[in-house]
């Protein structure tokens, strides 16, 4: 239940698949930039022990103080572990290596699978004024994606355009229901978008068949291209729209933002 005394909740979006290289920490990224570039004030936290969130967006690992590491685990306050970047309206809690053991540390906390919901929810977060949080989920249906669909009030979920790409799904839906069940009734999905799409390849276009086919609505109409400045964009730390802003992929993800921010109707998985 919202805390009805709290001015301002942002909504939190868990992006998630447990299938790694379909383009899960890009599209985080990317996302953010953009929504961030429309105006919105945008967090977004690592939860990938690999932390390429946070390379991704310039946080060097020497100024990751505090992590998201410290802020499930040793409960330090969300004002000290969220860090700048140089989009303007975009913050990120960054991640480093520490993280990969937090499966196993957590195992006794009887909190385990609310930490992260609580500490996205401490009344610090208000002074950030934040629109929306993206939790960059590593690529398991591990405890740390548990945590971040218990936080998160839906979860969006990138589908690359190659064979095979719908098996897996039903897992991540699986769990998504387990957790809906157990501990975020609310959880909703906020929608399956389709990356590295080649429009000139018969397989990407059968893959979209498919997912539209099978998942009707939950499918953005907008799609991410394969685009060579998008895969260039995190050598740089910057998000493609500011390595390439005129790019067809910093276009995709801009429309995706619209579309996000349009908050299409969509049926509950």
């Amino acid at each position: 239940m919202p805390d009805l005394i709290r001015p301002h909740q942002p909504k939190i979006i868990a992006v998630a698949n447990q299938k790694g290289g379909v383009g899960k920490t890009t599209t985080t990224i990317n996302l953010g930039a953009a929504l961030a570039e429309a105006g919105a004030r945008v967090l977004i936290v690592d939860l990938d022990p690999q932390g390429n969130a946070s390379t991704g967006l310039g946080i060097v690992a020497q100024s990751r103080q505090y992590t998201t590491y410290d802020l499930l685990l040793d409960e330090v306050e969300l004002n000290k572990a969220i860090q700048r970047t140089e989009d303007e309206n975009l913050l990120i809690i960054p991640a480093t290596v520490d993280l990969s053991s937090a499966d196993i540390e957590l195992i006794s906390n009887e909190k385990r699978s609310f930490l992260l919901h609580d500490a996205l929810r401490q009344h610090a977060i208000d002074a950030f004024a934040l629109d929306y949080v993206l939790i960059d989920c590593p690529p398991s249906l591990n405890l740390l994606t548990v945590n971040a669909m218990v936080a998160a009030h839906s979860v969006l979920v990138p589908l690359q355009s190659e064979f095979f790409a719908l098996e897996g799904l039903s897992q991540l839906m699986l769990t998504i229901r387990e957790v809906r069940q157990t501990a975020n009734p609310n959880l909703r999905i906020e929608g399956v978008v389709l990356t590295m799409f080649d429009a000139r390849n018969n397989l990407s276009t059968q893959v979209e068949q498919d997912a539209r086919d099978n998942l009707g609505d939950l499918v953005f109409k907008t799609r991410i291209p394969r685009n060579v400045r998008v895969s260039e964009a995190p050598s740089y730390a910057v998000s493609v729209l500011k390595y390439d802003t005129s790019s067809k992929g910093a276009q995709a993800y801009r429309d995706l933002a619209q579309e996000l921010m349009q908050g299409r109707a969509r049926a509950a998985a």
